[in-house]
């Protein structure tokens, strides 16, 4: 939002003409600014939130999670398994997007981008192709 505001509220209008009605559907989007650093509940949050050492922070909710996830040996080995598990569906989504690319191409067949893309099974490489298909 590039201002100095805590928080945005942002609400939703539907324009007809020149006239804007609020949409009214319930939903609610709040835009919290992350480098924000008042001396209020928003702002300690936000210091805490880019906090890299759990004793600076002004939550000790948040402290007492972050030195689990940091300095415990348990709590640094589950972060290293989410951690892990994340790379792990990156990758995989990268795959599956080579594998989209080269099917919407055309020049290779389903069993040579196995080959190319290892890491995605016959099957699902079928499914990548019904689905770019049925997108063209």
């Amino acid at each position: 939002m590039r201002g100095k505001q805590p928080i945005y509220p942002v609400e939703r209008y539907v324009t007809i003409g020149d006239n804007q009605v609020l949409f009214g559907d319930g939903s609610h989007i709040l835009y919290v600014n992350g480098k924000y650093r008042g001396n209020d509940e928003i702002g300690k949050l936000m210091h805490d939130f880019s906090c890299t050492n759990p004793d600076d922070m002004n939550y000790e909710t948040l402290a007492k999670k972050a030195r689990y996830f940091k300095q415990d040996e348990k709590g640094v080995a589950a972060m290293c398994k989410i951690m892990e598990d994340m790379r792990n569906e990156a990758a995989l989504d990268n795959a599956r997007e080579t594998a989209r690319r080269m099917i919407k191409d055309g020049e290779l067949s389903l069993e040579k981008i196995a080959r190319y893309v290892p890491s995605l099974p016959m099957d699902e490489l079928k499914e990548l192709e019904a689905e770019v298909m049925q997108l063209a």
